[in-house]
């Protein structure tokens, strides 16, 4: 869903009210039923205010990545699409639209990534999910961060599971290690050993500057390739080389 509405929600809200008396009491009479339909209107009205004011909440939090320059949507627990920023409209090379207001990658190794985070989003140790998703005409790259939103935010905003956030990859450099770890979720020496061979290191010399067994390294990069969701060192070497942090953009 834009901010202009142009992406209006197709997922319906269903709201449900139940009202209890004693059971000794018996049926309720037609003339209670009566003065209780005079308040469904109303009640109806609350609900799709109320509604509304939650999807304004999604939608805020959508443009406020955007103003850092950040294409970004919301989840729900389903994986539906509550909300999205101009800017993740804008990436069609990268993001398609699905029915019911659903989303995937065009990269298919990127969007059962995707599927997956989103099947773990109620997961108690729920985490940050981060993988690449490559532009499969030019070869560029992005990486996409699955945000869990926990807790007490939920009440906040209702009905948002998690945030989808594409990081820029643009420049070709070796990105510092608290960078690689932040992004893909590495433990710092999954990253240390990522940033290495970004590096142009191989695993024995790895292995042999951090005085540990090679068989330590390969475990490592074995790590690596899962959660970065590559297949061999080559393509981590040409991810990690290409990430450069993209520029803030300035509020309007």
């Amino acid at each position: 869903m834009s901010t202009d509405d142009s992406r209006a929600s197709a997922t319906p809200l269903t709201f449900g009210f139940m009202l209890e008396r004693e059971y000794a009491l018996g049926p309720v009479d037609r003339e209670r039923l009566e003065r209780l339909d005079e308040l469904r209107p109303h009640l109806a009205r609350s609900a799709l205010i109320a509604a509304r004011l939650q999807m304004e909440r999604a939608r805020a939090a959508g443009e406020t990545l955007a103003a850092l320059g950040l294409p970004a949507l919301v989840l729900d627990e389903h994986g539906r699409a509550l909300a999205a920023n101009s800017l993740i409209e804008g990436l069609a090379n990268y993001v398609v639209w699905r029915s019911l207001d659903r989303v995937a990658l065009i990269d298919r190794s990127a969007d059962r990534l995707l599927r997956d985070a989103i099947a773990a989003i109620d997961a108690a140790q729920a985490s940050v999910r981060s993988f690449p998703v490559r532009h499969l005409e030019s070869g560029g790259t992005m990486v996409a961060h699955v945000i869990p939103i926990r807790l007490s935010a939920r009440d906040i905003f209702l009905r948002c599971a998690a945030a989808l956030v594409l990081t820029p990859v643009t420049a070709p450099q070796a990105p510092p290690v608290e960078l690689v770890q932040s992004l893909f979720d590495l433990t710092p020496a999954e990253a240390q050993v990522a940033r290495s061979l970004a590096a142009g290191e191989t695993v024995d010399s790895i292995a042999s500057v951090q005085g540990v067994s090679q068989n330590t390294i390969r475990s490592h990069v074995r790590s690596v390739l899962e959660k970065t969701g590559c297949n061999r060192q080559v393509d981590v070497v040409s991810l990690l080389t290409a990430i450069c942090p993209a520029p803030l953009k300035a509020p309007i």
